[in-house]
């Protein structure tokens, strides 16, 4: 990806390209995204993005992977109480359903098995040494420090955008909010918890 603009109209540019495209690719995928809707929402011109982004694929990259940054950063991690990371976790796809989808498309167009992305360390290490380090002070239940973090995130994925049962939004009253809280944080506590 080309260097950031350094004036503020050329930031400002910059900034409007990423949240259009965001929502571009959220809701068409990274095929059936079109840079034609992108530039027009964003009210500028492809020179300008394809120098910012270079094309469509590095356009897609630096959203996807600025939201992966994204979720580690406001949804860190607590290996002492994963119950409440995955409650953390269903709230942000309420916030930012856009952050699930985009994973979602990476997953269907780009790695449909494996890994999400390649240098997926830079993303799991810190989690999965945190897990480790639970584990061995016994307070979360033995397993691969991995499939332990991949159950809690799909328990808390439960009500995403992309659940194939029910597919949850920030529109629902707060009480169907509180409730499904409640159950995710005592079925991943359930489950995570040592024996």
């Amino acid at each position: 990806m080309a260097d950031q603009p350094l004036t503020s109209r050329g930031a400002a540019t910059y900034q409007r390209i990423l949240e259009v495209a965001t929502r571009e690719f959220a809701q068409h995928g990274i095929a059936g995204a079109r840079i034609e809707r992108i530039v027009s929402a964003a009210r500028t011109n492809k020179a300008q993005l394809y120098a910012y982004f270079g094309n469509k694929e590095k356009l897609f990259d630096a959203i996807f992977f600025g939201s992966l940054e994204r979720i580690t950063n406001v949804v860190p991690i607590d290996a002492d109480d994963l119950a409440d990371w995955a409650v953390r976790l269903y709230d942000e796809y309420l916030r930012r359903p856009d952050l699930i989808r985009l994973a979602t498309w990476a997953r269907l167009e780009r790695q449909p098995a494996g890994h999400l992305v390649a240098g997926h360390g830079q993303y799991d290490d810190h989690k999965l040494r945190a897990i480790a380090e639970a584990q061995a002070a016994g307070r979360v239940r033995q397993g691969d420090p991995f499939d332990v973090m991949a159950m809690v995130i799909a328990m808390s994925m439960a009500w995403s955008p992309v659940s194939n049962v029910y597919a949850a939004t920030d529109q629902e009253p707060s009480d169907v909010h509180e409730g499904r809280r409640t159950l995710l944080r005592a079925c991943v506590r359930r489950a995570v918890t040592a024996d």
